[in-house]
């Protein structure tokens, strides 16, 4: 009767286990939602920013901007985008996968690198291997602003333009459907029309409701405009804009990942609590017939030792 007693506990918690990941895919689901509507309708802004840099790339002061023009020597500054949770699957384990491999990589690492961590689970991972990290962000809303990333952007174009770094890069999980999310890196300074639109079209959904043709490529031929007050008060104004957009826009990405790794992994969790459940239930009525079969027994041996 232990041992029945043991898996009847067993099936319990089992139970109780369910109904916990069952309520946080629930929960889950209806944040992913409103968190693939943000990213997805920003894209539309993302791809308005490339049709930008395009047109102001053809600016001849644009190339001797400090967030454009190339630096040889120096750090690496990499934003590592992550989650404050964890019970998303594989989600930060490929991002933390493809900074390791950054780190790997002497070419890449010979002047240092300089981490800059959006979200806890980023963060411990840096301070545990004893990093420098310059900056940190955690505890983010799932309804973040332009306007809350603009620390961010500041601190990374204010190293590029004091010459303290000599590029900046940002890893995160670019969300490509409900269960399919990809960690990548993407270079954000020096600033060129070439890597902007290379996010820009990493992030164009194939099909669904924001899915349509790609204009980026539109705005590369442009005109020789007239600005005003003059070009090197535009380059000043826009550029900080635009790298703005860009950490923006990647957060939102990667807080769609976020929710829609974790309902899955709900799911996943879920689904595997009712076969542990199915398969305790047996053990407990084959272990309930087995006692039973042999109190039997033993009544029959009283029987027949009584006659």
């Amino acid at each position: 009767m232990a041992g029945l007693k043991e898996i009847k506990n067993k099936i319990k918690s089992v139970n109780k286990t369910s109904k916990v990941t069952r309520a946080m895919e629930a929960v889950s689901a209806v944040k992913m939602r409103k968190s693939q509507a943000h990213a997805l309708s920003a894209r539309a802004y993302a791809r308005s920013a490339v049709r930008i840099l395009a047109q102001v790339s053809s600016v001849a002061e644009f190339a001797k901007h400090p967030l454009v023009a190339k630096q040889t020597t120096g750090p690496t500054a990499v934003v590592l985008v992550t989650s404050d949770k964890g019970l998303a699957g594989s989600l930060n384990s490929a991002v933390l996968k493809l900074a390791e491999q950054f780190v790997a990589n002497k070419d890449e690492s010979k002047g240092g690198i300089k981490w800059i961590c959006i979200g806890k689970r980023g963060l411990d991972w840096a301070e545990r291997r004893g990093y420098e990290v310059v900056h940190s962000i955690s505890n983010i809303s799932d309804d973040v602003t332009e306007e809350e990333m603009q620390e961010i952007a500041s601190l990374i174009t204010t190293l590029k333009e004091n010459g303290e770094v000599r590029k900046v890069n940002i890893i995160y999980n670019n969300f490509k459907s409900t269960f399919e999310q990809e960690a990548v890196m993407r270079r954000v300074l020096p600033l060129s029309y070439g890597a902007l639109n290379d996010i820009v079209q990493g992030i164009v959904p194939s099909k669904g409701k924001w899915a349509g043709n790609d204009d980026t490529k539109s705005g590369k031929q442009v005109a020789d405009y007239k600005m005003e007050p003059n070009r090197e008060s535009l380059l000043v104004e826009v550029l900080p804009r635009l790298v703005n957009i860009l950490v923006f826009h990647t957060l939102l990405e990667n807080k769609a990942s976020e929710h829609s790794a974790r309902m899955v992994a709900m799911k996943n969790a879920t689904d595997k609590a009712g076969e542990v459940g199915m398969l305790l239930k047996r053990k407990f009525n084959k272990a309930r017939q087995a006692a039973i079969t042999a109190e039997i027994g033993e009544i029959t041996s009283g029987l027949e030792a009584m006659k």
